[in-house]
């Protein structure tokens, strides 16, 4: 049987109340193929010069204009970031390094029994290109299990803090308080070299992913319940543990709800609120722990993270409305008493998106195999037959169809996580693990500071010719 990796070692150093754990699991699923960490290095040289070449070769290719109303509509589709992990179709939706998310459901391994997509396999594919192999994805798994332990003073910071403070707010302030165990940045201010950096990048990235669950756990058994804590289980996968610290272990069907929630919530392009964000505090070499944090602090808002929350509120406001009248006529008067009232019809809507978006399809697939009469559910498949047509007529949303939030909160009310505000802290734990692969490709690829352009009003009067 071959020994532990270098990796390993270096698990059992730091982490050693857990690492034992660890090594037992690693030694279970150890193979001769290569660790997340051991194929990163095989092939991060080649991909240097890819990039190296392409930019030599085509750099002053010119691809794309930017119109003056982009620059004062939110940069929207002014093409300026790179993302290996995902490419945004306004047609297809989400593609997962060229995998839909009904390819990348078949393709990537998946625990025992269960028949969605392991959320950390997920993270390889986004991070390398390649799916891994099962022994390879249960070692990884065993890997976070055993990073995963929070260290007291951030424990300590959690329980301190009120329960009326939002648990994104929470979350947030818990993920910055990690810096402190910060390998990138002792590594920096030891002077490492620039292109070692992605090596410290990578050890804090797995260490923060590793660490997420036991946190929002903790913020969620300390808002909502008797604040006690499950243990992680040192041989079970990620979504499974999640589920169990939040305090629905044995429920198989909501552990395959994290699995899936997990994976389709993760990643959706680089230039949205929260992956931009993280992107950008990462380009200043502020550690994973900042810019993940900072990239949370996007997520809680209405319009970005946080509308599923919304969403939720407003299908409750409804069912109290209509009552059991579930009817084309009744919903239709009710949406447009939303929007007559100066409101957004929370769930629909895109602002790349011009088609039912495939992770409202993923869950709503999810929802018909194991709670098809559910009333919210019910209220939701009666809402996607009415809404287009009251959007379209209505003419102010360019995509008048149902996004990845319409659906979310409605699977956890049913499962007992019936508590709103937590629901952008789960939408955080899966977003951590897409915007960390390109966290650890940024540093890899040694991707400069980010300092795009900048004009005042007047400015831009002059740029285009403009006399008012």
């Amino acid at each position: 049987m071959p020994a532990p990796s270098r990796l390993a070692a270096s698990v059992l150093r730091t982490q050693r109340p857990l690492a034992a754990a660890y090594l037992r699991a690693a030694r279970t699923y150890s193979t001769k193929e290569p660790t997340l960490k051991e194929r990163l290095v095989e092939i991060f040289p080649a991909e240097i010069e890819k990039v190296k070449k392409f930019k030599k070769e085509m750099g002053s290719t010119v691809i794309g204009e930017v119109k003056l109303e982009q620059a004062y509509g939110g940069m929207r589709g002014i093409k300026g970031l790179v993302w290996e992990g995902s490419v945004l179709d306004a047609d297809e939706g989400i593609r997962f390094r060229g995998m839909t998310i009904h390819e990348v459901q078949k393709a990537l391994p998946k625990a025992p029994g269960g028949e969605e997509p392991l959320p950390e396999a997920l993270f390889w594919l986004l991070l390398t290109g390649e799916i891994p192999t099962e022994s390879q994805t249960k070692a990884f798994s065993a890997e976070l299990a055993a990073r995963s332990e929070v260290p007291q003073h951030v424990k300590d910071l959690i329980d301190n803090s009120p329960a009326t403070l939002h648990p994104m707010a929470q979350f947030s302030i818990a993920v910055t308080a990690l810096e402190s165990e910060s390998s990138f940045t002792k590594a920096y201010e030891k002077g490492v070299n620039k292109k070692d950096l992605w090596l410290y990048a990578y050890e804090d990235s797995i260490d923060l992913i590793a660490k997420l669950p036991p946190i929002a756990a903790r913020i969620y058994r300390n808002v909502f319940k008797d604040g006690k804590i499950a243990e992680v289980e040192a041989d079970k996968d990620y979504g499974y543990n999640l589920a169990k610290l939040l305090g629905f272990s044995g429920n198989h069907e909501f552990v395959e709800l994290m699995r899936l929630y997990l994976t389709i919530h993760s990643d959706h392009e680089g230039g949205n609120v929260s992956a931009h964000t993280t992107h950008l505090v990462g380009s200043a070499l502020s550690s994973p722990f900042l810019s993940l944090s900072a990239g949370l602090n996007g997520l809680a808002g209405p319009l970005h993270g946080r509308a599923n929350q919304e969403v939720l509120e407003w299908l409750i406001e409804m069912k109290k409305e209509i009552g059991d009248d579930i009817t084309p006529a009744s919903i239709e008067k009710y949406l447009w008493a939303t929007l007559n009232a100066g409101r957004v019809i929370p769930g629909y809507g895109h602002a790349v998106l011009r088609k039912t978006d495939p992770r409202y399809t993923a869950q709503r697939e999810f929802a018909l195999k194991y709670l098809p009469d559910y009333d919210l559910f019910k209220l939701v498949s009666e809402i996607y037959q009415v809404a287009p047509k009251v959007l379209t007529e209505h003419g102010k949303t360019k995509n008048p169809y149902p996004n990845v939030d319409s659906h979310s909160g409605v699977l956890l009310q049913y499962y007992g996580l019936t508590e709103e505000s937590f629901y952008t802290v789960l939408f955080g734990v899966a977003r951590a693990l897409g915007v960390l692969p390109q966290y650890i490709i940024d540093r890899a690829l040694g991707l400069p500071i980010e300092r795009p352009k900048s004009f005042s009003t007047e400015a831009y009067m002059k740029l285009v010719g403009y006399k008012p």
